[in-house]
């Protein structure tokens, strides 16, 4: 091969199916803005009914983080100019708010999924109340719709509005963000409003479990998937009748971070009414304060031997028991295990952590692999392997975090991109730790309710590198003290990448300060 020929290639020189293979791991508006007329071989490649069908304009681009705001709205007039010429071929499309007037009084006929991503409620209420784009798209042809609202208060006059406008809707996702003000306010009142549906599956986020009983209340008459995230359960003043049974519903699953008293009271018999369910997931984090454990004794007892058709089931299960009731055992951690094998299920793992002294205790029994983004770390340990799956842990303890657990979190979570640390123990082992650990993918790092040492011990960079970490929630007088008052260079590196501080007060920032944080 001639080396000076081989020296002179070019973009242009590499064939189609490499070509191709480079616009799919880019980001698609940073191909469509950049390449697009390029040249008449990019634009058969680029506009490919194939590579277009799935037009998502959410994602971020790189070439928009880098332009000006005039930049910007030249790209908007390309993309005017550039979805007319590809509109007949879009299957799906997901845009952001800022982008929905770059497809109005356009035909999109192949069109059937719709995505609009951080949509402020005012401008979508526009869109679904007016002959919009948007509207004829819902009332006409869309079946799959996905809405992230960039609110956190209920809306669920835009749920309803959608179902009525939704005609053809099948698959809905619908999220929203809460403040904790929300807790408790029920949003999903299908009896206000009537309705006929479409709708086969649904995901959703609500505030309480009210919600959850509107939802399956038998008015989305032709649902079988319902995947809900519900943000408190709590006690709910509603009358459920649970003898009438879910027979349409074939998939559930649960989600609920905070602790809950009402478990075994709520959620257990609702899962009861639902007789041919054949996939059930669980994420729950319980208190009980008059029985034991939730273990496999327990769930087969009170859920799943009322489930005859049940084929999957996929679990996360912390419960923290506090009593007075001196007789009441404490199962070991074999005693779990073996409530499961007994059943004939040993894809399960479990920890405990007895406090029969203090009586109370931690137990944490989860389905293997481990399919959660989220993991609950109430003890200080966790089982051998690796969980790759999980993006954001929360740690919780009222005895003290070592370096030696922070080296076993990188280990066995290699994508976490998010921590949260709640322990008001300083650290016993203070001494420099003989290894560097590096989370290569930390994001977001939450020590507000963190004793001291946690900060000093994370954001110092001979103990914890963090190249990528973005968001730091702290207590400023933490943040001074560890820092020297941002003059010291022992969270300078780990620091440097900060976009957003979040602390527990309002302060001046000081010039030494936009040295510490020089992205802030």
């Amino acid at each position: 091969m001639d080396a000076s020929n081989t020296s002179n290639n070019t973009l242009y020189d590499l064939p189609d199916e490499i070509l191709l293979e480079i616009f799919n791991k880019l980001n698609m508006i940073d191909v469509l803005c950049s390449l697009v007329d390029v040249n008449k071989r990019f634009n058969r490649l680029i506009l490919d009914p194939f590579y277009i069908s799935n037009l998502d304009m959410s994602i971020k681009s790189s070439l928009l983080e880098r332009t000006s705001r005039l930049d910007i709205e030249k790209i908007g007039k390309l993309f005017k100019k550039i979805l007319p010429r590809i509109s007949d071929h879009i299957q799906k499309l997901a845009i952001p708010s800022c982008s929905i007037e770059y497809i109005i009084n356009i035909d999109y006929p192949q069109l059937y999924s719709l995505t609009l991503v951080n949509v402020e409620p005012q401008k979508l209420l526009e869109h679904l109340t007016e002959e919009t784009t948007v509207f004829h798209l819902l009332n006409n042809q869309i079946r799959h719709l996905r809405v992230d609202i960039l609110s956190d208060q209920n809306e669920s006059n835009i749920f309803l509005l959608i179902l009525n406008v939704g005609k053809h809707l099948t698959d809905m996702m619908f999220h929203h963000r809460f403040s904790s003000e929300c807790l408790g306010n029920t949003s999903f009142d299908l009896s206000r409003s009537h309705i006929s549906s479409t709708l086969t599956k649904l995901t959703i986020n609500v505030t309480s479990f009210d919600d959850c009983f509107y939802l399956l209340d038998g008015r989305l008459e032709y649902l079988t998937i319902l995947i809900i995230d519900i943000k408190k359960i709590s006690y709910s003043a509603l009358t459920i009748n649970n003898t009438v049974k879910l027979f349409k519903l074939k998939q559930f699953s649960l989600t609920s971070h905070r602790l809950t008293h009402y478990y075994d009271y709520q959620v257990v018999p609702l899962l009861r009414r639902m007789i041919n369910i054949e996939n059930l997931t669980l994420f729950l984090h319980v208190i009980r304060t008059d029985s034991a454990y939730i273990d496999g004794t327990d769930l087969y007892k009170d859920v799943l031997d009322f489930m005859p058709q049940l084929d999957r089931f996929i679990f996360s299960i912390n419960t923290e028991v506090f009593t007075f009731d001196t007789e009441l055992v404490f199962p070991s951690n074999d005693d779990i295990q073996q409530s499961f094998i007994k059943k004939g299920n040993r894809r399960i793992s479990s920890h405990v952590y007895n406090r029969i002294e203090q009586m109370n205790g931690k137990c944490h029994i989860y389905s293997l692999p481990y399919q959660f983004e989220t993991y609950l770390l109430m003890i200080n340990s966790f089982d051998d392997g690796v969980f790759d799956k999980v993006r954001s842990i929360t740690m919780i303890d009222s005895y003290p975090f070592e370096h030696d657990l922070f080296k076993n979190t990188f280990q066995h979570f290699p994508f976490v991109r998010n921590i949260t640390l709640i322990n008001s123990k300083a650290q016993k082992n203070k001494k420099h730790p003989s290894t560097l650990i590096t989370f290569p993918h930390l994001e977001k790092l939450d020590i507000t309710n963190a004793h001291i040492d946690y900060a000093e011990h994370f954001l110092s960079e001979k103990k914890i590198r963090l190249p990528c970490l973005l968001e730091l929630h702290i207590a400023y007088e933490t943040l001074i003290i560890v820092t020297n008052n941002f003059t010291n260079d022992l969270g300078r590196y780990n620091c440097s990448h900060v976009r957003h501080l979040i602390t527990n007060e309002l302060y001046v920032r000081s010039k030494d300060f936009y040295l510490y944080f020089p992205l802030l």
